[in-house]
């Protein structure tokens, strides 16, 4: 690379005499282009990434990739705002992705319940949230940003303005993006996810003596994100999964092949126990088990969080006391809109004004406090490990407890808690993905206010393609068991855990063996909350999420050299980041599409729906993977 920043970007001086590496203040990287192309990215993030996340329980980081993307588009349409306007177009898709890793967490549990959400309710909360995430961040800016500069490292923001100085590299980047694409959107054309005229699931059953089920689905998208996480979270996913396919379902189904014919699955009287396959099991029990180690990791997150929360809120006091600078008027605007919409929506939700008032209230302190603790944790180990489950948990778990001792533990009531979780969530996503977005303009050079203008843009058009995306998908979303086309990790998580605790009919035997699994991990040092989405999501998921890693560490190990090592991986996260676009975009339109009744879907028939197919497909993404990331160059620039 022929540029680079300076080594006084990592730390070394006070934040305050640090120079950018635009030095001109008058320059500014907006303008009509640019706010266009930041809206299509923030939308076309925001609906990949509610793909993915529900389908996967994992969220790919939009920062890099925007930044790729926006050198592309910068250069053809904008090319005299440079690095400014690539700046704020990386923004604008974290914005997009940001919302998107919130809500999906939430919102999608309120159909899980079995009730409904309105376009206005789901705009009202996230719009709310949206606002007041940003507002509270910006209050720490100078802190987190400029006094703690060179402690608080931010390490994705890092790895962006060097994406961003080294724009010289996004021709072969983009270039691996658009190969990812079209090799993700071909294979996903094929597959059910668009007109289903080829098996994509490699499928194994186990029989009746010992109940197991080993899948493997070919999906590009799931690919792409194995290759992007890497082999560490891949195999300890693929761990919780093989616990849960190889290890407790066949034991459940053991003893339940020994009960007699008038024991019943305890939430389904029609179903005797002893007539349980492999999905009854998983669907009825196992899962259960898996939603307390998902607990049990959110609430010892939680905990360990106490120190960090309690350090970030009294210096982000004694930053703010000894500055005496209150923001601008902007940041107090946007604030002020968070709390007034954050109140509307309560009031729209809730079923009376008292439950507004404190439903608001509780979840207005809660954000806060969490917003803080986002900022300051993004600087540690960026947005890709935020842990935004565990505060959510902790939230939701706070808001339940308040809501049934107030007597509200309706149906009606646990929507309106979930909407008010809805709100905490996004809030927190979106304090993480704007302070890394403005640690990012700070190194470069940029506008603090401009960033935040098109950030909270960016936002707000997130909030209503997601919010729409669900909505069009409220039916699929329904759909559990062998059948269902979404995991939904965490919203059935959070589904689980409210309206079990409303009802009284949470199966606690269930979720304590889960948590004393989760406090077995803790004690190992295994993280918890990866074993527990492997756990949760079906192996069919975690097995091709390991596919993606295992070739990532194939590339590695051909790699002569450290250097062409780093270039192969940064092209095979690029050509990665173009499968989970194109498998996640392809899908969802292939969805959309089904929907609406304009693409009729049959099924696959003859050697199209046998394993033959789902292996030729494995072995065509793999060899289309491999290939270009194997056979690229590396360019020596002195």
């Amino acid at each position: 690379m022929n540029k680079k920043l300076s080594k006084d970007a990592y730390g070394g001086i006070h934040g305050k005499d640090y120079v950018p590496y635009v030095t001109d203040k008058s320059k500014t990287g907006g303008n009509m282009a640019v706010l266009i192309i930041g809206i299509i990215l923030a939308a076309v993030f925001a609906a990949s990434t509610a793909y993915s996340g529900m389908k996967a329980g994992l969220t790919v980081a939009a920062g890099i990739p925007g930044a790729i993307i926006g050198s592309a588009f910068i250069g053809a349409f904008a090319r005299k705002k440079g690095i400014l306007g690539k700046n704020l177009i990386q923004g604008m898709s974290s914005g997009g992705e940001s919302v998107a890793s919130g809500i999906i967490f939430v919102l999608p549990a309120v159909i899980l319940i079995g009730s409904q959400i309105s376009f206005l309710e789901g705009i009202a909360v996230g719009i709310g949230g949206v606002l007041f995430g940003i507002g509270c961040a910006s209050l720490v800016h100078n802190y987190l940003i400029i006094e703690e500069h060179g402690k608080l490292m931010y390490p994705e923001s890092m790895a962006i303005s060097e994406t961003l100085v080294a724009s010289d590299t996004g021709g072969d980047a983009i270039k691996y993006m658009g190969m990812g694409f079209g090799i993700g959107g071909a294979i996903t054309l094929l597959t059910g996810s668009f007109f289903n005229v080829a098996n994509n699931v490699i499928s194994f059953v186990g029989s009746k003596f010992y109940k197991w089920k080993f899948e493997v689905e070919v999906n590009p998208l799931l690919l792409g994100i194995g290759f992007i996480v890497g082999l560490e979270v891949a195999l300890t996913m693929f761990a919780g999964s093989i616990l849960s396919s190889f290890g407790i379902t066949p034991l459940i189904g053991y003893f339940t092949d020994l009960a007699g014919e008038g024991a019943k699955v305890w939430n389904d009287p029609s179903m005797s126990m002893n007539q349980m396959e492999v999905g009854a099991i998983a669907g009825n029990y196992v899962k259960y088990i898996g939603a307390g180690m998902m607990l049990c990791g959110g609430i010892i997150g939680a905990v360990k969080l106490i120190p960090t929360i309690i350090a970030s809120v009294k210096e982000t006091l004694k930053a703010k006391s000894s500055s005496g600078n209150n923001g601008s008027s902007i940041e107090m605007l946007i604030l002020l809109g968070g709390v007034v919409v954050g109140f509307v929506a309560a009031f729209m939700i809730s079923g009376n004004a008292i439950m507004a008032i404190i439903g608001a209230i509780i979840s207005l302190l809660l954000s806060l406090l969490f917003v803080i603790v986002a900022g300051r944790l993004t600087g540690t180990i960026g947005t890709s490990n935020l842990p935004v489950s565990g505060m959510t948990i902790a939230s939701l778990v706070i808001v339940t407890l308040i809501f049934v001792s107030m007597g509200w533990t309706s149906e009606v009531d646990n929507k309106s808690l979930l909407l008010f979780g809805t709100f905490i969530v996004v809030a927190i996503a979106m304090a993480g993905g704007y302070s890394q977005s403005q640690k990012v303009t700070y190194i470069i050079g940029g506008s603090k206010n401009e960033m935040q203008r098109y950030f909270t843009l960016a936002g707000i058009v997130g909030v209503i393609v997601v919010v729409g995306t669900i909505l069009l998908l409220a039916e699929q979303l329904k759909v559990t068991g062998d059948g269902a086309q979404f995991a939904l990790p965490q919203a059935n998580l959070m589904s689980t855990l409210t309206s079990g605790i409303m009802s009284g009919k949470l199966p606690w035997v269930m979720i304590i063996v889960g948590v004393f699994m989760a406090i077995v991990l803790y004690l190992l040092g295994l993280p918890i909350m990866t074993v527990a989405i492997g756990f949760y999501l079906p192996i069919a998921t975690t097995s091709i999420i390991l596919v993606g890693a295992l070739i990532r560490v194939l590339v590695e190990k051909m790699a002569k050299s450290e250097k062409e090592k780093e270039v192969k991986i940064s092209n095979g996260i690029s050509l990665s980041s173009g499968l989970v676009a194109g498998g996640s975009i392809i899908g969802l339109i292939g969805i959309i599409l089904q929907v609406t009744g304009i693409v009729k879907v049959g099924s696959p028939s003859g050697f199209a729906a046998g394993n033959g197919m789902a292996v030729a497909l494995l072995v065509v993404l793999c060899i289309l993977s491999i290939l270009p990331i194997i056979l690229s160059k590396v360019k020596h620039n002195e």
